[in-house]
């Protein structure tokens, strides 16, 4: 990548210094406890759990996974990707397949919006909806590419994009630490990113899941006709409130 795209889509990662290094190297680092992940599937999985279905239920969950200290003190920098890999799946046991696919799914959109908001540069955020899409697209996997560490952990990341005229960028994981059936998370994330930063409605498929047996994770996105399909935010969640109130729902009952 030039100068002039780094600058463009994004400065380096900023935090720890492991966090720096990932972001320059993509390559995933130890700290002596495992592979390392960024905090936002942590700290998002939180905000959307206590959204949609209240602090109570957020922190009970977040206690069966071990990690309720996380959820009083949210990690700002890198952390073991086994956390994150073991509240998914407590999450998954405790709640419906309905409920944990629905949280899943808008902390994925909450952490593309923290994405866009701290990844990439305002200037960016502005040019990028204004030019070409397969110009667009081309450049949002380079910064996604070079960030892959928010969401790949120990995976590997690569991805393409093939044609101009109609662009279809294929992203893959393999050895995804965080896959779950259908993969909502991280759907939610590349969707959010490219709706946004392309100007188009997109179309995010998941033909291959390692959760259900795949060799990976893989995805498609493409143009898409008609609106978004993007996971319903709650008030609170779309307007980015960090008040929370206690709901009711069946992890709770």
């Amino acid at each position: 990548m030039s100068t002039s795209e780094a600058r463009l889509l994004g400065r380096e990662a900023e935090g720890s210094e492991g966090e720096m290094e990932l972001a320059r190297s993509g390559t995933p680092t130890s700290g002596g406890n495992g592979a390392r992940i960024g905090p936002n599937s942590l700290t998002q999985t939180g905000q959307a759990l206590a959204a949609l279905f209240g602090e109570k239920t957020a922190r009970r969950i977040f206690d069966r996974a071990g990690i309720g200290h996380r959820y009083a003190d949210p990690p700002g920098t890198m952390l073991d990707e086994r956390e994150p890999q073991r509240l998914f799946a407590v999450l998954r046991d405790t709640l419906s397949k309905e409920d944990a696919t629905h949280v899943l799914a808008e902390a994925g959109h909450r952490t593309g919006h923290y994405l866009l908001a701290i990844r990439i540069p305002k200037p960016a955020r502005r040019l990028l909806p204004h030019l070409p899409t397969a110009i667009t697209a081309r450049l949002l996997v380079r910064a996604i590419s070079a960030h892959a560490w928010t969401f790949a952990g120990s995976g590997r990341f690569s991805a393409e994009v093939r044609g101009w005229r109609q662009p279809v960028v294929q992203l893959a994981i393999q050895n995804n630490p965080l896959a779950t059936p259908g993969c909502p998370w991280h759907g939610a994330v590349f969707e959010r990113l490219f709706a946004t930063l392309t100007a188009t409605h997109v179309s995010v498929l998941h033909p291959r899941c390692q959760a259900k047996g795949n060799d990976c994770c893989e995805w498609m996105i493409t143009g898409a006709i008609g609106p978004l399909r993007r996971p319903r935010m709650s008030r609170r969640a779309a307007a980015d409130r960090p008040d929370r109130e206690d709901r009711p729902s069946q992890a709770s009952r």
